[in-house]
């Protein structure tokens, strides 16, 4: 444990690199509350190239905490789809519902509201807080517990043990109280471009002098590998219905079910992500077009016939967490498409204009390139 003139050249050296090395990012342009907050949202298990471009047409539409606690969810979800995970943009709506009505617009100040809203932990309240008011609290994610773990050398599973809380407090000793913000995505940023989880470019790093891992050559050995959960194979089929003017047909976005147990396969509404869909069910890969058509002719068409000319298309790939994913989608044909209250019928070409998950983005594209 640092202390001390250590502990200030420590303090030193790190910002010094931050202020020298850091990457030009968006939301670093700014310390409003509501810009910082969305950025935290949007970056949870997801790269930064890939949220700049979200964040950006995200804040066009939504420029303040208002306008978003005013939007349509639909709308919220269309701007938020294909990022994933979209129960972050659902909580994040729901958070600005209750700014609005309860903090008068403005993002808390306290830990203890700003822990009240949906979709704020431990992490994101320590970063938002430090970074947008300079509250002295220290941020603690994967990349900054690798970064603590081998400046301390630490074995083990960091999850595991009480480690985790350890690393917390080792986060809050460190921390320089004289600039929280920047310290906390100093941390951050080292651990995602230098201190990263394979091959750590510990020759240009400016903790290097501190590091007891890089001593005692460990820093491939930690963090230790976390166990992954098994891979669960599921496979589903989706139809997508067209009629003579090129219009197809989506549900609307299903209610959510109780949790999954542990040994299950995500449910449908989960899959896709409580959004607009293709008819989808689960089914056996050998009889995917069979249970597909029977789910048609009863769901669907009600025993009417359920189209022409089934089209079976090239089968999709998806990932969500340990689930892979195997999509076998249909193209029919039909001379009219069902009326069926809340379902939506459009031009096939403008679904992706919903809002709709990544699953249902690629049976689009599939379908669209086959016609």
């Amino acid at each position: 444990m640092l202390t001390g003139p250590a502990l200030a050249r420590f303090q030193k050296s790190l910002l010094a690199w931050f202020r020298e090395s850091q990457r030009d990012l968006p939301w670093r342009r700014t310390r409003d509350p509501y810009r910082v907050w969305l950025s935290e949202i949007m970056l949870q298990q997801t790269r930064v190239a890939a949220v700049i471009p979200y964040y950006e047409r995200f804040l066009e539409r939504f420029p303040t905490v208002k306008e978003l606690a005013e939007a349509p969810e639909d709308e919220v979800l269309r701007l938020w789809s294909g990022l994933g995970y979209y129960s972050r943009a659902r909580n994040l709506q729901n958070a600005a519902r209750q700014i609005v009505e309860r903090h008068g617009g403005e993002f808390p100040r306290a830990p203890g509201q700003a822990l009240a809203l949906p979709g704020i932990g431990a992490y994101t309240a320590a970063a938002i807080l430090s970074i947008a008011y300079q509250a002295k609290m220290a941020v603690l994610d994967g990349n900054v517990a690798r970064v603590l773990a081998r400046l301390g050398a630490v074995r083990g599973d960091l999850r595991a043990n009480g480690r985790w809380l350890e690393l917390q407090k080792t986060a809050d000793t460190l921390l320089d109280e004289e600039a929280p913000g920047d310290w906390n995505e100093a941390m951050m940023e080292l651990g995602a471009t230098l201190c990263t989880p394979r091959s750590p470019q510990c020759l240009i790093c400016p903790l290097t002098g501190f590091c007891e891992a890089r001593k005692k050559g460990l820093t491939e050995e930690i963090p230790a590998k976390r166990v992954k959960r098994e891979r669960v194979e599921i496979a589903l089929a989706a139809l997508v219905l067209v009629d003579a003017r090129g219009k197809t047909l989506l549900l609307p976005p299903p209610q959510k079910r109780e949790q999954a147990g542990a040994g299950e396969a995500a449910d449908v509404p989960t899959l896709v992500s409580r959004m607009w869909h293709f008819p989808t069910i689960p089914v056996r890969r050998e009889a995917a077009k069979v249970e597909l058509r029977k789910f048609a002719q009863t769901s669907i068409f009600r025993g009417g016939k359920c189209g022409s000319e089934w089209q079976a298309l090239k089968p999709v790939r998806h990932a969500v967490t340990f689930r892979a994913i195997t999509i076998y989608p249909f193209l029919a044909r039909a001379a009219g498409l069902p009326r069926i209250a809340g379902t939506k019928i459009l031009p096939l070409e403008e679904v992706s204009e919903l809002a709709i998950s990544s699953l249902t983005r690629k049976v689009a594209r599939a379908a669209e390139k086959a016609i």
